[in-house]
């Protein structure tokens, strides 16, 4: 049995997949019983599907007999291989992988070290994830993401962290287009303690203009800006998000800016499609990923790094207020292994 690698009692969970384009229209907000707790959840747990997604693959492929100090054949490679790309890692990174295995004639004794040392080397540009700030501007973080992935939600409890550092925090409900989507934002913007300017059904560059001008006006330390994420029409929401993104540039030319895409866990690979999708309309400075608490998919975190050079700066953890952190990717990689 292939011992080096954690052994679980049961099988990864099912996740669904969703196509990019057939996303959920609402992202209603779920109000747990105490807003201010946050789960706290050990990162060897909030980890635990990705790690048994990754290594329960790798254990099946080795009975009881095998000689694990032998080097691996080409069969055993493509296998390594096609479990590194279902466990999300992304078919680049994963081909890497392989080609040194073999190049080195490693054995499976040999995997656990090197796997973990080539997951730190790939993620090895991105030891400050802190979001960039600075004291005494206006920091303006514009969060894009198809509808259902979180966006909502992640700028809910991204406001609610920020306010709690003693920022001045207003949101910008700029997505004007989804029905019922300045509501929802509204309902976190309540629950976070914090500002919000929206005008309904009206043009979302005028409302970005004109919240980032109260934003001046008032003194705001941080502005989050939400924004349209249907994908059934790519051209209308990149001009859209292109002509979103040259109001802030005009409007707050100094402001310390972050351009946040939002990718939901669960969908694994597909997230690397939308990530193009956004990277062609705006300049990407960063992901979050949400749900990966109860994904299995978390390897997407190796291919965005990989396949697009972007660091993941933060993570939600769960459902309460405060189920938002920072990623570390060391905790990141001693949660899976």
């Amino acid at each position: 049995m292939f011992n080096w690698f954690r052994k679980k009692e049961e099988g990864a969970p099912q996740t669904s997949e969703m196509p990019e384009n057939e996303a959920p229209q609402s992202e209603t907000p779920q109000a747990p019983e105490d807003e201010a707790e946050r789960s706290d959840t050990p990162s060897k747990n909030i980890f635990e599907n990705t790690s048994r997604a990754l290594f329960e693959g790798l254990s099946s492929l080795f009975g009881g007999g095998a000689d694990v100090a032998k080097p691996l054949d080409e069969f055993e490679l493509e296998d390594i291989e096609n479990n590194l790309i279902k466990a999300d890692v992304g078919v680049e990174l994963a081909g890497e992988i392989v080609e040194k295995i073999g190049k080195n004639k490693l054995s499976v004794q040999d995997l656990p070290d090197f796997l973990k040392t080539e997951f730190e080397n790939t993620l090895s540009g991105y030891q400050n994830t802190e979001l960039n700030y600075e004291h005494g501007k206006l920091n303006v973080y514009f969060i894009v993401g198809v509808n259902g992935a979180g966006k909502t939600t992640l700028i809910g409890k991204l406001a609610y962290k920020l306010k709690n550092e003693g920022k001045k925090v207003l949101i910008i409900a700029a997505d004007t287009f989804r029905a019922a989507a300045e509501e929802q934002i509204s309902i976190w913007a309540q629950r976070a303690g914090v500002d919000i300017f929206r005008k309904d059904r009206i043009d979302s560059s005028a409302v970005i203009y004109e919240g980032l001008q109260r934003a001046k006006d008032g003194g705001y330390n941080v502005v989050l800006i939400d924004s349209a994420g249907r994908l059934q029409n790519k051209f209308n929401l990149i001009e859209e998000l292109k002509k979103n993104k040259s109001v802030i540039e005009k409007l707050a030319p100094d402001a310390a800016n972050e351009n946040i895409l939002v990718l939901d866990a669960n969908l694994g690979q597909n997230g690397l499609s939308q990530a193009k999708v956004f990277k062609d309309a705006v300049e990407l400075t960063a992901v979050a990923v949400t749900k990966i608490d109860g994904s299995a998919k978390g390897g997407i975190i190796f291919a965005i790094a990989k396949e697009y050079n972007l660091p993941t700066k933060l993570i939600g953890v769960g459902e309460k207020i405060g189920d938002l952190k920072k990623f570390d990717a060391k905790e990141f990689i001693s949660g899976i292994f």
